[in-house]
């Protein structure tokens, strides 16, 4: 472990309620979830709450232990094949060929390590990025979970079949008509058990509560929906009401709160080359995949520069300074924040994090969303003028080639719809309202 626990049970000793104990289980295989719980944590303690951050290991906890927030490492650690299994599993969710994102024995020995530690500090609450197997050790150590891992995709929009066409149908479906592809994508995420299956097991043998849905895995007893109504498309009221009328698909306990846009401002300078590059008049577009494999990070990058812009790379988990040129620029993980406002269109997979980030630096945006999550996420973009979807699939192909072309041919166009969004995000405090929610659902 990476603190000593009996330190962090002293401050447990002198805890208040504003002062109680919130872990947060960010999965450090994920930037966005890494950063976005950090942002969590950091709120809480603004607000006067105590936290301990634990992570079973990943290529972004180096950012964890820079924070100066209590850590603790758990087991069984998560070493970089590991990462790229869980990353592939997650990526074939739905194929024929899917793989399940965590094995059976792994979940027993992450749980028993999870609750051993919810246990030890005498935590209030446990508060998850895509660390799944929280879902079940917060059930046997007797903690609400609060989820923030799902965003937007949640119940209350697909019963508003508000969920988009997917730019990838699944197998099969390729050639159906369009409305039965939207209907497919609303109506699935609730049926789908495949992805839950491994985890249910161990529930079962646990005596606890399972997951019944891919939908409800995005779900806790307080799902903080990090978005705002008028980019959602549901209003606040329906959404904060809405209940399970069944535990088939649901938890019955799940409930929503609406917290505001949640993303990354990560604590990083901005290199002098890049102070450079984006000091150049030249159109420049700023390529991060994070969520991606090399092979498709190159050929998206070979296709924009078809566009005649200039490249902005970052290389996050891959080696790619072989990219390195005069009109491309290979660079570490960046402050998203301070680059996004200063480049002319930025090119994602469509988390949140980067779309948000985005929406609140007011640049046009294209993306390549691999999950259902991430197609809503850049189809909010896309209803308010300022983002284009591709299929990851056409990443190499003249479609991109395209699609930059396009954003920068009207950017005047596509930029008045960005800096429109950047209105609705100004001021808004996603943290502090996560902060405030768990802190209140701590209560109860």
């Amino acid at each position: 472990m990476s603190v000593d626990i009996g330190n962090i049970l002293s401050i447990r000793s002198r805890q208040s309620k504003e002062g109680w104990m919130i872990v947060l289980f960010p999965h450090c295989g994920f930037l966005s979830e890494t950063s976005r719980m950090l942002a969590i944590a950091r709120a809480l303690v603004a607000q006067g709450a105590s936290v301990t951050l634990a992570t079973r290991g990943g290529p972004y906890r180096r950012f964890l232990e820079e924070s100066g927030l209590p850590l603790v490492d758990l087991e069984p650690r998560l070493d970089p094949p590991g990462v790229e299994r869980f990353l592939a599993a997650l990526l074939s969710m739905g194929q024929p060929d899917a793989t399940p994102m965590l094995s059976v024995p792994e979940i027993r020995a992450a749980v028993e390590s999870e609750v051993a530690l919810l246990r030890d500090v005498g935590a209030r609450a446990a508060v998850i990025g895509f660390t799944l197997t929280a879902i079940l050790s917060s059930r046997v150590a007797g903690v609400p979970l609060v989820t923030s891992h799902g965003g937007s995709f949640v119940p209350p929009v697909f019963e508003r079949r508000l969920a988009p066409v997917p730019v990838t149908p699944p197998p099969g479906a390729e050639k159906a008509p369009a409305a039965l592809l939207r209907f497919a994508a609303n109506v699935a995420p609730a049926w789908v058990r495949a992805p839950v299956r491994e985890l249910n097991t161990v529930a079962r043998e646990l005596g606890v509560e399972g997951v019944p849905s891919l939908a409800a895995l995005m779900l806790g007893d307080l799902t903080l929906v990090t978005d705002l109504p008028e980019v959602l498309g549901v209003p606040r009221a329906e959404l904060e009401a809405w209940r399970p009328w069944t535990g088939i698909f649901y938890r019955r306990s799940t409930r929503l709160r609406y917290v505001g846009p949640l993303f990354a401002e990560l604590d990083l300078p901005v290199p002098a080359e890049v102070e450079d590059f984006l000091d150049d008049p030249s159109p420049k577009v700023y390529v991060s995949l994070s969520s991606s494999s090399a092979a498709h990070v190159r050929a998206v990058v070979a296709r924009v520069r078809e566009a005649g812009a200039r490249v902005l790379v970052t290389r996050t988990v891959h080696d790619l300074d072989d990219l390195a040129s005069d009109g491309v620029l290979v660079t570490d993980v960046l402050p998203n924040h301070l680059v996004m406002p200063r480049v002319d269109v930025a090119v994602t997979m469509g988390g949140q994090g980067t779309v948000q980030t985005a929406m609140a630096s007011g640049t046009p945006l294209v993306g390549f969303p691999l999950q259902p999550e991430q197609d809503l996420n850049v189809a909010l973009a896309e209803r308010l003028g300022m983002a284009l979807r591709i299929a990851p699939r056409e990443g190499g192909t003249e479609r991109t080639t395209a699609a930059v072309r396009s954003v920068l041919a009207e950017l005047p166009r596509y930029r008045a719809a960005a800096r429109r969004a950047q209105e609705l995000y100004r001021g808004k405090d996603g943290p502090a309202a996560c902060a405030r929610a768990i802190l209140e659902r701590a209560s109860a």
